[in-house]
């Protein structure tokens, strides 16, 4: 990646015991501000930005334009979950190991090995999950 563009930050990130959340506000404010590698772009939105957001039951839509207003994460979970739905906090538990295993030995793992593959990464024998894959990719592991 060039000097023009940053590298979002870790899936691992979370705030409110919301892993991903950070990511996906970071994202949001890379795009806004011209500095999300185009490889990023075509998933805005999509994957674990979308699965985040269905978990809090809020649109993505609706939830950038507020981190474009300003937001900081702290307040853009605030906004999601007074706007959003109430989770039960075994409902929370069930969603930190839902996102943080995909693609391990579930309905993604094929796609894991065709993104490992495409990136060099196919050799790595610790990269089990996407967020596996998003560190690794990303330089962070």
């Amino acid at each position: 990646m060039n000097d023009a563009y940053e590298t979002p930050r870790s899936p691992r990130d979370e705030i409110g015991s919301i892993p991903y959340f950070p990511r996906l506000c970071h994202k949001v404010r890379l795009m806004a501000a011209g500095k999300l590698h185009p490889q990023y772009q075509a998933n805005l939105g999509g994957a674990c930005d979308l699965w985040t957001c269905q978990f809090l039951g809020v649109d993505y839509a609706a939830l950038a334009d507020q981190v474009r207003a300003g937001l900081s994460d702290t307040d853009a979970l605030a906004w999601a979950r007074e706007h959003g739905v109430t989770r039960a906090d075994c409902e929370t538990a069930w969603w930190q190991s839902f996102i943080r295993t995909r693609g391990f030995r579930d309905d993604l793992a094929e796609r894991l090995v065709q993104r490992k593959a495409e990136s060099g990464l196919a050799d790595r024998d610790d990269v089990l999950t996407f967020f596996d894959y998003m560190d690794a990719d990303e330089g962070r592991m």
